[in-house]
């Protein structure tokens, strides 16, 4: 979901730039609704297996994508399966990251990434591949801010549903997202409860989110009788999700898919983050909202890093990163930003919405 996000920078701009063009999006049918709505978009192509090189519907894939006769693709996702897939769809001018191997056996053209050095965010280094071909078209200011469209009735059926669920919607609303599928460091449940508590100790209303695949992970929050703390596990489509994120008033998360969300509808963030490059707030940080990022400390990570980022817990007790740090951070996020008032659901503050504006 983030790369996606993370992505749709670079419609805003390609439009802007070339105002007669037809543009075309190939996601996933998951990550597709991320897309929805969006006016620079003319038409969003899905491939199921677009993350595998077999598949029995690659040459449907091929012929879909022909009959709209690009003139150009840029392979935002490097894998063979769509190397050969815009290569055999026929179009003329293809621009991929670096040079693997497959993209030069396709004619394919490549944007550097210099090692990553020096580092910058995973947007921008998207949004080489169209300073590759827009050339004397760059508009004066390439849009950099994430952004997701969502029509007023959704923002409205997501706090018809808070409302259900019982929360009070003329006070704030923490969203509390434990989950990251192991796609980065992270806490473990217990202590994104505690922090749950904690904060529901001080009046605060608490909403924990999560997919229908993280049932395991909703029953530690389902022991806590706290009036506002309460759970969102799989009742929701990812379009109702998003619209959900939109009418929170701060989103508590590691670096995963739904903080990139929450920045692209304007929601403010506490993150946790690695500091290694390839998991930097740098890298991967969220971009237009209010945000605050929360590192663990220098000495924490020289004494305790393991290696591997997708294993790291920040730590427990008092080491890593703490639930007061958190907390702290939270405290201040919702006494300094527009998070500390009731959000208006034909008036959030989402890129797509300011747009509109």
């Amino acid at each position: 979901m983030g790369d996606v996000v993370l992505s749709t920078p670079i419609y805003h701009t390609l439009k802007q730039s070339f105002p007669d063009s037809f543009i075309g999006a190939l996601v996933s049918s998951y990550t597709s609704p991320l897309l929805k709505g969006n006016p620079y978009i003319d038409v969003i192509l899905t491939d199921e297996r677009e993350l595998n090189d077999k598949g029995n519907n690659f040459w449907q894939k091929v012929g879909e994508i022909r009959s709209h006769d690009f003139d150009t693709a840029l392979l935002l996702m490097p894998t063979k399966r769509l190397a050969y897939m815009l290569f055999l769809a026929g179009i003329p001018y293809r621009v991929g990251v670096g040079h693997i191997l497959y993209e030069v056996i396709t004619l394919m053209h490549g944007v550097s990434r210099k090692k990553y050095n020096p580092l910058r965010h995973e947007s921008d280094y998207m949004l080489d591949l169209v300073r590759k071909i827009v050339r004397e078209n760059v508009p004066d200011n390439i849009w950099t801010k994430p952004e997701i469209f969502l029509a007023d009735e959704e923002r409205e059926a997501a706090r018809e549903f808070l409302v259900r669920k019982g929360f009070a919607i003329d006070r704030p609303i923490i969203a509390v997202h434990p989950g990251s599928g192991h796609s980065s460091p992270n806490w473990e449940p217990p202590r994104y409860l505690h922090l749950a508590q904690k904060l529901a100790g001080e009046g605060i209303q608490i909403l924990v989110t999560g997919d229908g695949r993280e049932k395991d992970l909703e029953r530690n929050f389902l022991s806590d009788k706290s009036e506002n703390i309460r759970t969102s596990f799989g009742e929701l489509s990812l379009r109702e999700f998003i619209a959900l994120i939109s009418q929170m008033n701060l989103l508590i998360s590691s670096s995963t898919g739904p903080m990139h969300i929450a920045s692209a509808v304007g929601t403010p963030t506490v993150s946790m983050f690695c500091p290694l490059s390839a998991c930097s707030p740098k890298l991967w940080g969220p971009i237009g909202n209010d945000a605050r990022i929360v590192l663990p400390p220098d000495d924490f990570c020289q004494k305790r890093c393991p290696g591997d980022p997708h294993v790291c817990t920040f730590g427990s007790g008092t080491e890593g990163i703490t639930i007061k740090t958190v907390f702290d951070s939270t405290i201040e996020m919702l006494n300094k930003t527009e998070a500390a008032y009731p959000k208006d659901p034909l008036n959030d503050n989402s890129a797509g919405n300011r747009q509109r504006r």
